[in-house]
């Protein structure tokens, strides 16, 4: 007001005075010019000033609500007051025109400078420092590929970032990039909200009762032996009929004995176990998997998951049936929905080796960015579990042999291990995978993977008494999953030990049989072979001996030196191989290896380990640790390595 006065005045006093000399006017009018103009610049310019420090007060995030807020779950957002009685007046009126006007300057020179800002955020009130997390989103969420791999691999190296703009992230951010921040390798967990509350478990009932309600729900008919047998076993026993189980002697077997020889440090469990065996055999079905959902499958393996954090052997079965629900696509949404990505999330940060790799296996049937392989059951990528911009030139498989396992045969060598031992819940045992050390460093272009299948050296100990597979049986089993994995679309590299030989033998014969299958024979580059009996063993002959002791599996059996089926696979693959070229290294154990307490047996000669093609390298190791590097500078190691560095010479320096 005072401006607009002084204006007036001015302009008055010129109009009224008398005229001067015309030179005293001339400056005179200069020097009104000078005063009328530089007091306007002057008020104008606090005025914009006043107005600008108001608006960008307005804009300013309020850190103190921030720090107060940041740790819930939901988002900040300031707001104002819509009560007119706190917003009257000319001014108020004025302030909302200018502000408008300069945020359309500012909305104008964000699409000049900053074209990705342009779209959806460009009226957004934030300040420069959170420019940075919506352009990411913004990006994430791109046609374009390549532009959204980009974006989560920015997020993922970003650890500078408070805790409310992880928050956004986690709130903000579709299905495709939450996956992509949990397979990749330095995200941060707070990405990841926690799950949302489980729902209350029905009155008078308990995890026990809903797991049988949820066996009961799915479909009985049309199913093998096995999932009958463990579907039944889950639904007619009792906590009380197992817990007397347990009491039985191994020599005369009963139903129960193999999970009362494992569980007894958690006995409560048994009976969930069983339940979740079945359901492993269950989400093996597609349509099985949609009834799991559908009956609130996944929320409660979840609170069961949650239960027996210090039980492994029951999340491992949990992680089994998830990853094997995620290889039908149409669950991903209720799958991530139901919280288990964080879960997930934080089991691929674990120093447990399997846990790791249960969870990467999940997780990469959930990532159809950039994973078109399917993981099914039994097939596991040791390296690399995480996404990379390593391009992956090769792939070496693992199989392991008779009573191994996809992680524990590959471990570092230990102290000498009964070959009946149950050592699979000594969790230390699997904290160390030569694989997934030591050769993904050496070769950080190889896609490691290793195979578990279930094994046994007596039907009494075999995990379902009705399931006696054969080789052949077995190696189309493997050869139709690890096709489906992509096994064969790059060069290939077997390693196997004991028993897992003759399935690579079989598995290799088969393929070449079938035309769909004749990537594998084409780009088969070489073969290791730890201690396998191509000519049969000591152990299967041991075992028909005592019979009536031990009732030796179909397996064992099939290992016996007169084994028709043995001698058979042994001619047709030499012949085989000798056609294809195949490179061939061997090695074989000079020691023995006990057998329970008191029996001390050579499992595999030297006779029987040559394959009759390839190098043949007896080692002073017995027949478990024949497999089991002591260190990484040890020859076996060594010589593993640099047979797979020659196989694969040309395709690593493509």
């Amino acid at each position: 007001m005072s401006l607009a006065a002084y204006c007036v005045i001015c302009c008055r006093r010129m109009g009224t005075s008398t005229s001067p000399p015309k030179s005293n006017t001339y400056w005179r009018d200069i020097r009104n010019i000078i005063k009328f103009t530089g007091s306007l610049i002057l008020g104008g310019s606090l005025f914009i000033t006043y107005e600008v420090l108001a608006l960008k007060k307005s804009l300013t995030l309020d850190t103190q609500v921030v720090e107060r807020e940041k740790m819930k779950s939901y988002i900040y957002v300031h707001t104002v007051s819509l009560d007119k009685r706190e917003n009257p007046g000319i001014t108020y009126q004025a302030r909302k025109e200018l502000h408008k006007a300069v945020r359309k300057v500012l909305a104008t020179s964000a699409r000049m400078l900053r074209g990705p800002f342009a779209d959806t955020f460009s009226t957004v009130d934030v300040e420069d420092h959170e420019c940075a997390v919506w352009l990411l989103l913004k990006k994430s969420r791109s046609e374009d590929r390549a532009a959204r791999l980009q974006a989560v691999q920015e997020m993922s190296e970003t650890h500078h970032w408070q805790d409310y703009q992880y928050r956004i992230i986690a709130q903000a951010c579709d299905l495709r990039t939450l996956t992509g921040l949990a397979r990749s390798k330095e995200s941060d967990l707070r990405f990841f909200l926690r799950p949302p509350p489980l729902p209350s478990l029905k009155e008078d009932s308990s995890i026990e009762e809903e797991l049988r309600q949820l066996l009961a729900s799915l479909p009985q008919t049309e199913l093998d032996e096995c999932i009958q047998y463990f579907t039944s076993l889950a639904l007619s026993e009792s906590s009380q009929s197992l817990a007397a189980q347990k009491g039985g002697l191994w020599c005369f077997g009963g139903n129960g004995l193999p999970y009362a020889e494992s569980f007894g440090e958690v006995p409560s469990a048994t009976v969930e176990m069983f339940c979740l065996e079945a359901l492993v055999k269950h989400s093996e079905i597609p349509t099985h998997c949609d009834k799991i959902e559908a009956n609130g499958g996944l929320q409660l393996l979840q609170r069961l998951y949650q239960l027996h954090k210090d039980y492994p052997k029951v999340q491992r079965n949990i992680m089994r049936i998830l990853g094997n629900m995620a290889l039908n696509e149409h669950l991903h949404s209720a799958i991530v929905h139901s919280g288990w990505v964080s879960i997930l999330a934080e089991a691929m940060k674990s120093q447990h080796i399997m846990e790791a790799s249960h969870a990467a296996r999940t997780l990469a049937n959930l990532d159809r960015e950039t994973v078109r392989d399917k993981y099914q059951d039994g097939v596991y990528v040791l390296h690399p579990q995480h996404r990379t911009s390593q391009p992956i030139k090769a792939d070496v498989l693992f199989i392991h042999g008779l009573m191994g396992a996809a992680f524990k045969t590959w471990r570092q060598q230990d102290n000498d291990q009964d070959l009946t031992e149950n050592i699979s819940e000594d969790e230390t045992k699997y904290t160390t995978c030569w694989p997934k050390s030591w050769l993904a460093s050496d070769c950080p272009a190889l896609r490691i993977i290793s195979v578990e299948y279930d094994t046994s050296l007596s039907d009494w100990r075999a995990r379902c008494p009705m399931e006696r597979k054969s080789i052949a049986f077995r190696s189309n089993e493997l050869l139709r999953k690890l096709r489906a994995a992509g096994v064969g679309d790059r060069p290939v590299v077997w390693v196997s030990h004991s028993m897992g030989g003759l399935l690579v033998k079989k598995m290799l014969l088969e393929a070449s049989k079938k035309p769909e299958m004749n990537t594998i024979i084409n780009n088969t580059r070489g073969i290791i072979f730890y201690s396998v009996p191509h000519h049969g063993s000591h152990l299967a002959e041991y075992s028909v001996n005592i019979r009536y002791l031990l009732f030796p599996s179909l397996e064992v059996k099939e290992l016996s030196k007169d084994s028709p089926a043995l001698k058979t696979l042994q001619d047709d693959f030499l012949e085989f191989a000798k056609d294809k070229n195949f490179q061939v290294l061997s090695f074989v154990e000079t020691l023995p290896t006990y057998i329970g307490s008191m029996i001390k047996l050579h499992v595999v000669p030297l006779e029987s380990a040559d394959l009759g093609i390839g190098d043949l390298i007896p080692v002073d190791v017995n027949h478990l640790n024949i497999c089991k590097p002591k260190k990484k500078d040890a020859f076996l190691y060594q010589r593993t390595l640099q047979f797979i560095r020659d196989a694969l010479a040309k395709d690593l320096e493509n």
